[in-house]
């Protein structure tokens, strides 16, 4: 999930997307986070080692990155970027060890910056996006937003739409401006800023906004399911 302007709720979004796919208990789910701001929305204290940034920093293999991961709830882990520089080299050692097994990954990438588009194709936000397979723009519906998603430098494979009263975009809008089926909205709800603002977004999201990010959670099971089969054929 990624957004092309700040303030679109990219973070809070991918936090609730995680916990609508963990209350699977069947599946496992980690959130991995390149903004930083994750362990804030959760309210979850980070080891200083438990760092995504400190792990490309060094020589440990990808199992190191199981041992970093913050179990927020039974089957819902947090992977947190942490501070420092984020060397690029190690973006594919990465990329393999999200795909390498059959645990459901939400990737909160943060904001793509346009001004910077000629070191995009080599960057570890494009890189984790190309190997996605889903690549989720998260917006308002409104115009100054709209306006940067037209000429993307990534083309998003759906849009989840926060909405809020007062614009007069409508998700048809949005579709027409981006070219991409809006695949989800959520609406701005105080109870969801009052349940990040206490750091208990894991027990406290409204259900009604955590359901209307179902599609997203059903699109990405059958894919899981489709995945299962096709590892499972017998050749003879």
């Amino acid at each position: 999930m990624w957004s092309l302007k700040g303030g679109q709720g990219t973070s809070v979004v991918a936090a609730m997307a995680a916990v609508r796919a963990a209350q699977d208990h069947s599946r496992r789910v980690r959130l991995v986070d390149l903004g930083r701001d994750q362990p804030a929305i959760f309210g979850t204290a980070v080891a200083s080692d438990s760092w995504l940034c400190r792990w490309t920093q060094s020589g440990l293999g990808a199992d190191a990155l199981d041992r970093a991961l913050v179990e927020l709830t039974p089957n819902l882990s947090l992977l947190p970027r942490g501070d420092g520089p984020f060397n690029p080299e190690r973006t594919g050692e990465l990329v393999e060890w999200l795909k390498a097994d059959d645990t459901t990954t939400i990737v909160d990438v943060g904001t793509l910056h346009r001004d910077r588009e000629e070191d995009f194709a080599g960057s570890v936000h494009h890189r984790i996006i190309a190997g996605s397979d889903q690549s989720i723009l998260v917006t308002r519906a409104c115009y100054l937003a709209l306006r940067r998603a037209v000429n993307p430098p990534v083309r998003p494979t759906g849009v989840v739409l926060v909405a809020e009263e007062g614009h007069v975009l409508t998700a048809g809008d949005c579709e027409g401006f981006i070219g991409t089926p809006v695949v989800a909205a959520v609406a701005v709800d105080p109870d969801i800023a009052r349940a990040v603002d206490s750091g208990m977004l894991r027990t406290r999201v409204p259900k009604q906004a955590l359901g209307s990010l179902d599609a997203l959670a059903e699109d990405q099971q059958s894919r899981d399911q489709g995945r299962d089969r096709a590892t499972g054929v017998e050749l003879d």
